[in-house]
């Protein structure tokens, strides 16, 4: 039987309550998982939905879906991992068996217990001190000193990377850019535009740089981000208002008279239309935000058609964590991702209460907790 520590984490007990630091049980890895020291955790707005109910997850969870750590130790039949090694954490990890993952498609995997926050065998390795069950979330709850999670979910990571840069790889980062590199496909010369410049816009931003887009407009209403945007390689922005049509013409103006591919990265039904209508023929809008289960969008149908437009759900921008997070830290050592200018804040476990709070009133961009005993 694999050894019990104890792990400092921060617990939300159920939806709309305020989040807390506890101290709790930690079961050691068995076969196919490891024990990782966190060592950064970015928080994320999808730490946000699951803390106001928006996807109807219970509680209690460890919250944080977006880190970086150390391994500790490594359970049995684990290959290519070992004590010592840096690695990003993926909040969706694949079963390895179904057909997707045959594809080499892991971001369509249906065998995953990952959205049930649970490791494969459907246990969690987590206990309050007087028993009671705490799910970590997507199975990796990274708001903690320790997580235990399977091996699959642990990528390793190029010597050199910096922690926190690591973390925002697990999760805003791989889902901003690669939406632009792997679900687009952004082409050379393109016009694109962003609606939407938190962590996983801005991350679009980047990855359409990367890319090599002609025009890339960067959309907000908050005008200190717009003034951002252009250090992750905007080339114009816009200013969103209540005045859609006068937000939609500059944003047409700005693109060359529509965008070629136009990213949706909030999750609100108005901001998808608005990217819709963006488009110029033959463009494709590609929803990257999740919205609260539920939310609904419209569009003209005709107008679609005639465009021959294509809309197109990006999932994780459709990653394969084992090969993108690497590769994704490598542009950034190259100086081709400047991935440590999202990180507005560096924060301990008792910040995330107040971080949560600053991303609900759409302040700043990436807060990271960095655990005490980072190297």
């Amino acid at each position: 039987m694999a050894g019990t520590r104890t792990t400092r984490a921060v617990v939300l007990e159920r939806p709309n309550v305020p989040v807390r630091v506890e101290e709790l049980r930690l079961e050691g890895p068995l076969a196919g998982e490891v024990l990782v020291r966190m060592l950064a955790s970015g928080v994320c707005h999808s730490d946000l939905h699951h803390a106001n109910g928006d996807w109807g997850d219970p509680g209690p969870l460890v919250l944080g879906h977006e880190g970086a750590g150390v391994v500790e130790e490594v359970g049995p039949r684990v290959d290519g991992l070992r004590a010592g090694q840096l690695v990003a954490l993926s909040w969706y990890y694949p079963c390895g068996k179904c057909g997707a993952c045959a594809e080499d498609a892991p971001w369509r995997c249906t065998g995953t217990r990952s959205l049930q926050h649970r490791l494969p065998d459907g246990r969690t390795p987590l206990r309050r001190p007087e028993g009671t069950e705490i799910l970590p979330l997507l199975a990796i709850g990274t708001f903690a000193e320790f997580a235990v999670v399977p091996a699959q979910a642990a990528i390793s990571m190029p010597p050199g990377t910096p922690v926190e840069v690591a973390a925002l790889i697990g999760c805003g980062v791989t889902t901003g850019v690669m939406a632009a590199l792997r679900t687009a496909q952004v082409r050379p010369g393109s016009s694109v535009v962003v609606i939407g410049l938190g962590g996983v816009g801005l991350s679009a931003v980047m990855g359409a740089a990367v890319a090599g887009a002609g025009a890339i407009v960067a959309v907000d209403r908050v005008d200190e981000k717009l003034a951002r945007a252009r250090e992750f390689g905007a080339t114009d922005v816009v200013a969103s208002t209540d005045d859609r049509e006068a937000t939609l013409a500059a944003i047409r103006e700005a693109a060359g008279g529509g965008a070629h591919f136009a990213f949706e990265a909030i999750g609100l039904p108005a901001t998808l239309e608005l990217a819709i209508d963006a488009l110029r023929h033959g463009g494709t809008a590609v929803a990257v935000g999740i919205p609260p289960f539920g939310a609904r969008a419209s569009f003209d149908v005709g107008v679609l058609v005639d465009r021959s437009a294509t809309i197109v759900g990006s999932n994780y921008g459709w990653s394969n964590p084992a090969l993108d997070f690497p590769r994704l830290a490598e542009l950034y050592l190259e100086g081709k991702l400047p991935i440590d200018r999202l990180i507005e804040e560096r924060i301990g476990l008792d910040g995330v209460g107040d971080a949560l709070d600053a991303l609900a009133r759409g302040e700043g961009l990436r807060r990271v907790v960095v655990f005490e005993d980072h190297p």
